[in-house]
């Protein structure tokens, strides 16, 4: 793959497997009364690879993962999950798109009065009820035991720390096995060795696994640790996208600003 990366070249190509992307944002625009969030977002990611979309804080990026998994509905625009546009699916087959999406949410989300091996179990309860409790089991403890958290089955989220949370979160986020994986600010709140420990464990998974990935953050130094390209997020639009070193050499005076302050 070339050094410069052209979203728009990418949306065009033909849904062929192995060739095509696996996620296209085409035209998205989202409006909360005359606020204007997203105004006409292009953007799309390719199995195995991730895709990190900056911004400061309230540009939209959270909203743009709760568009992508049907959470919420865009103004305008279109979202293709393996070429099949989302927007408007009904729920019944929107819930069968959603099971092919891990989410690893903001605050990971756990149920509070839930066991770390139950809320990683959740999903399956709900979604593959053929599954003997045995195999469910199984399957929890082999990906508590990824993220590291093999000790911790039997504590409630409130017994364990932020960085061991999102650890879980993406237990929970993996356990049915899919294809694209979505992640809202996975080192928020988190300190600097806990930050490192999550994009590290993120870098794991995404090398044995090969999911697409997007992962929403203002940590630019997260985001060039595990992302292979960055869109940067400004006044609702994509100021620039590609590899950290094309940011690095724009002309924008945001991204220069972005890149200084981050």
């Amino acid at each position: 793959m070339e050094a410069s990366y052209d979203y728009a070249t990418k949306q065009e190509l033909p849904l062929d497997e192995g060739s095509a992307p696996v996620v296209v944002v085409k035209e998205l625009c989202k409006t909360y009364g005359s606020q204007c969030v997203l105004n006409g977002i292009n953007l799309s990611v390719n199995h195995g690879e991730t895709l990190a979309v900056l911004g400061r804080s309230g540009t939209g990026k959270s909203v743009l993962l709760r568009i992508i998994i049907g959470l919420e509905s865009p103004n305008a625009g279109s979202v293709f999950i393996y070429g099949q546009n989302i927007v408007a699916l009904p729920q019944d087959q929107m819930g069968a798109i959603r099971k092919k999406i891990g989410f690893l949410f903001q605050h990971a989300a756990l149920y509070d009065s839930l066991t770390v091996a139950e809320n990683v179990a959740f999903p399956l309860e709900h979604h593959c009820r053929e599954m003997s409790k045995s195999e469910r089991d199984d399957r929890v403890k082999q990906l508590l035991s990824e993220v590291g958290m093999e000790g911790d089955l039997g504590k409630i989220p409130s017994e364990i720390s932020g960085g061991m949370q999102k650890r879980v979160g993406l237990a929970r986020a993996l356990v049915l096995e899919p294809d694209i994986l979505l992640l809202d600010e996975p080192t928020s709140g988190l300190d600097p060795i806990s930050s490192g420990e999550i994009n590290d464990l993120i870098l794991k998974l995404q090398r044995e696994r090969k999911m697409a990935s997007i992962v929403v953050t203002h940590d630019l130094h997260s985001a060039k640790t595990i992302a292979n390209y960055l869109a940067l997020l400004h006044q609702g639009g994509v100021v620039i996208e590609g590899r950290y070193e094309d940011l690095q050499k724009s002309d924008i005076a945001f991204v220069k600003e972005f890149l200084n302050q981050s």
